[in-house]
């Protein structure tokens, strides 16, 4: 098994980017999720209420990123010192309002008023401590740093659709290709090139995953969430891929081997 593909998602909810290579910190993949759009309540906003936020395109530059919202321009994410706590799932966290101009436009966008904010190194949001015993932090992600899924899986699913879907609809860090269709509902450890990934829960899918990533609508036509919950439904809910922490840090490569660690 190796690398397929890996993707990153700076502002959580937008558009993901397709990268080589990323390296990880004690959040995760480098830049990961540390912006995230919350409303007049600062209660986190997603695709799941907006599907439109599929549309803006992050871009990283110089050591930060950048947005372009349709028919509005570019605009540079930048924090201010303004703090405030950020309510993500069940999670209040520290965070940094974004310069008013990006979040002006983002408000223009989506009808309503959104701001921009950012986690910052000191603010400190812990992955599910019934998964994980260890003190382990995580960004604005939905629970965990990472993401894995497999490309065989995504063909079994495909081969059950009239419309075949993207994975970018599941939107994952690491895509594994070389495994057996589900193979992944097994695993528990991998080694993604030098690092190793403990994968400690199945990832549980939602309405998103029937947003069109590229226009921002939810496609009728494709139905992955429907065909998925006929037979991959679980305790869990209804499942594709496994989230997953990292135990030490590094750089995972497209092409990297994969393999899956005896254990005795």
């Amino acid at each position: 098994m190796q690398v397929h593909s890996l993707w990153i998602y700076p502002v959580k909810s937008l558009a993901g980017i397709e990268v080589d290579s990323f390296e990880l910190d004690d959040f995760g993949p480098v830049g990961d999720r540390r912006w995230m759009i919350i409303d007049e309540d600062r209660n986190f906003v997603t695709q799941r209420t907006h599907p439109e936020l599929a549309r803006i395109k992050p871009t990283l530059a110089d050591g930060g990123v950048t947005i372009t919202i349709p028919d509005a321009g570019c605009f540079p994410l930048v924090p201010t010192a303004e703090s405030l706590r950020a309510l993500v799932w069940r999670d209040w966290v520290k965070a940094l309002v974004g310069e008013p101009e990006a979040n002006e436009a983002l408000s223009r966008f989506a009808g309503k008023a959104l701001r921009l904010v950012y986690m910052p190194d000191d603010s400190f949001r812990r992955v599910d401590a019934g998964r994980v015993m260890d003190i382990r932090r995580v960004s604005f992600a939905d629970g965990f740093p990472l993401l894995v899924t497999s490309v065989s899986s995504l063909q079994e699913l495909n081969s059950r659709l009239d419309s075949p879907a993207e994975m970018r609809r599941f939107r994952p860090n690491i895509v594994v290709e070389g495994a057996e269709p589900w193979a992944e509902d097994g695993w528990q450890e991998l080694l993604a090139g030098s690092v190793r990934l403990s994968l400690v829960k199945p990832c549980s899918r939602c309405v998103m995953t029937t947003v069109d990533p590229e226009t921002g609508v939810k496609d009728a036509a494709v139905q992955p969430l429907r065909t998925l919950s006929g037979y991959r439904r679980t305790d869990e809910g209804v499942i594709f891929g496994m989230n997953a922490i990292h135990e030490s840090s590094g750089t995972i490569r497209v092409g990297d081997s994969v393999t899956v660690p005896i254990t005795e």
